[in-house]
């Protein structure tokens, strides 16, 4: 019994409130078997809106679809283990803010450097519930139509959504 009450001790010394929601999530991207993509993701929580910002580098220039699909399971190496698009209500897919998948974020462009800048928000969609799920980056376009997916081709890059540390901070080097 001893080890049980150190471990009721040690919970009540943790940072975070009881049933406190995180705010947070991170999601670092990696690329797919022969790709090179790489990003860092941040998702802040504020209300009803969840705010989805970063960098993705080592793109084609272009659209490439841009997706929350159902499982954080990065086994793979062509990134299909994540399942499809996250979808909790068994909506068609689609554009985002249409009647549509809950992991459906439309497209991302990146530049003639293959560099997108993500600055996405979407309403109705709760940190705690996509914890543990994984961004999807596609080589194509989402033509917003296409069942069940879109269309965008082959997935060249994948990142499961953990709890952001707000404590932590990127020292850039000069």
């Amino acid at each position: 019994m001893l080890g049980s009450t150190n471990l009721r001790a040690q919970d009540e010394h943790h940072e975070h409130g009881a049933g406190e929601l995180p705010t947070l999530g991170i999601a670092v991207i990696t690329p797919t078997k022969g790709n090179k993509v790489r990003g860092t993701l941040r998702l802040m929580q504020k209300g009803d809106e969840l705010r989805i910002r970063g960098r993705i580098s080592n793109l084609t220039p272009g659209e490439h679809g841009f997706h929350i699909h159902q499982f954080g399971d990065e086994r793979g190496t062509d990134g299909t283990a994540t399942g499809g698009h996250f979808n909790p209500d068994g909506h068609q897919h689609g554009a985002p803010g249409s009647t549509s998948h809950a992991g459906d974020l439309g497209n991302i462009t990146a530049d003639a450097e293959g560099v997108a800048k993500v600055d996405v928000v979407t309403s109705g969609t709760k940190l705690h519930f996509i914890l543990g799920r994984a961004f999807v980056v596609h080589a194509g376009k989402d033509d917003l139509a296409s069942q069940p997916s879109g269309a965008a081709g082959a997935r060249v890059a994948t990142g499961v959504i953990g709890i952001g540390n707000p404590e932590f901070t990127v020292k850039k080097s000069n």
